[in-house]
This record gives C-alpha cells, sequence and structure tokens, in this order.
C-alpha cells in the first residue's frame, strides 16, 4: 500500500459491504484483526437484550436509511479535542468499511492488530487528518480488493455497482468520557454527550433509539456491536 499520488486510485464507487456480522468478520479478519474481536448483532435496544453482549462492547454500528431529516441534532467538534480517530468518507458505498475503521481505531488499546493490510492502513493514517485518511483509503488496493470480494460473496444477492444505495452506517464510540458519532459524511467527530465504559451500550443505544424516533414504522435499521468473540 502506498500513499504515492503516482499509484492509481481503486474505484472511488464500491460494492456496498452486506450489513451481517459473518460478512463484516470475513472482511476484518481478511484485514488483519485478532479473531479474538468480532462483529455481534444487537438484537434490541433494551438493557435486558444489551446485557447480554459480550463484555466490553468497544463499539456499535447503526445502519439507518437515509432521510433529510433523520439525523438527530448533535454538536460537531472540528478541533477534535479528544484525539479520536475519524477519517472522511469519500468512495461511495464504503460506509460500512468507513464505521468499522472508527470502531477499531478508536480502541488499539484493546484490539492489537499485529499485522496485515488493517495495520498498513492504520500506520500510515494515524495522526492524519480527516481529509488525508480518506485519501489514503482511495489509494489502498488491499482493502479495496477484500472488500469487493466480501461484498460480492455476502448472503444477499449481488446489487448493481451504479444503484442507488439509501442507507448508510455511523460508528458510536467511547472516548475519554464522551460518546462519539463518527460519521465519514460528516467534517468531524459528534459529540453526543457523556458516558463511561460501563454505560456506553446503554448510551449508544439511546442514541440508535433518537434515529429509529424519526422514522417510526421504518423496519430498515439495524445495529451490530464490536465485541469479544465468543
Amino acid at each position: 500500500m502506498s500513499d504515492d499520488k503516482g499509484d492509481s486510485k481503486v474505484p472511488q464507487r464500491w460494492l456496498p459491504i452486506e450489513c451481517n456480522p459473518d460478512t463484516m468478520n470475513k472482511f476484518l479478519y481478511q484485514c488483519g484483526m485478532p479473531k479474538s474481536w468480532g462483529v455481534s448483532d444487537v438484537f434490541g435496544l433494551d438493557e435486558p437484550l444489551l446485557a447480554m453482549l459480550p463484555k466490553p462492547v468497544l463499539g456499535i454500528m447503526l445502519l439507518y436509511p437515509i432521510g433529510k431529516d433523520l439525523v438527530p441534532e448533535g454538536v460537531v467538534e472540528e478541533e477534535n479535542k479528544d484525539g479520536v480517530y475519524f477519517m472522511k468518507q469519500t468512495i461511495s458505498n464504503a460506509c460500512g468499511t468507513v464505521a468499522m475503521i472508527h470502531c477499531i481505531a478508536n480502541n488499539l488499546e484493546s484490539i492489537k492488530v499485529e499485522g496485515g493490510f488493517l495495520k498498513d492502513f492504520l500506520d500510515q493514517s494515524m495522526g492524519k487528518s480527516a481529509d488525508e485518511k480518506a485519501n489514503i483509503l482511495e489509494y489502498d488496493k488491499d482493502v479495496y480488493n477484500s472488500h469487493d470480494e466480501v461484498a460480492r460473496a455476502g448472503q444477499s444477492a449481488v446489487p448493481n455497482l451504479n444503484d442507488n444505495v439509501d442507507y448508510h452506517f455511523v460508528a458510536l464510540i467511547e472516548k475519554n468520557g464522551t460518546l462519539y458519532e463518527l460519521d465519514g459524511r460528516k467534517s468531524g467527530p459528534i459529540n453526543r454527550g457523556p458516558t463511561t465504559k460501563e454505560s456506553f451500550v446503554v448510551d449508544a443505544a439511546q442514541i440508535c433509539k433518537k434515529y429509529m424516533e424519526l422514522d417510526p414504522g421504518n423496519i430498515r435499521f439495524s445495529v451490530l456491536a464490536l465485541t469479544p468473540s465468543e
């Protein structure tokens, strides 16, 4: 992988990756994430169901239908005082990959990524601006090839590359006692208020519920968690 602008960019429109733990874990393990961690389904947002998730929960990923009024108001932190790893999304349909990167990159004290092209990408992008991180991904053929392979091998029918995708992934993480929403379409992390490592999953579920309350009756929401593998 290289950020040499003499190298060619990967395609700037990707096949969307399936919102499915098996598919997403296959992608992450190919990229080099240790198999002691993985993506799990969140079967409900009430506390008894959240309590069933393996602990600790390091990140939450919300898939929601796109609409102009479907994003709860929040404060975008342009200065990023807590040093949150945040990157822009400049590649169409890469929101799932960007959400997974956001969850992992903000939890490297727990997730020991010791090899593979995920480590290469993180080593190269760490400390860079949100735009620079996005640019590095634009040239990362290893991540693109793995994403494309997994997207084509999902359980659902492979969509047409030119079809408009009307849903989007965001990530929720805890950093220094603050709950952050990370959306690569924004200019920076969104501060969603105070939290703790212990209360994070319940607090993150409340943000997911706010999204759902803006479109009641829509069943096209999905919630996934980054947890220890069982």
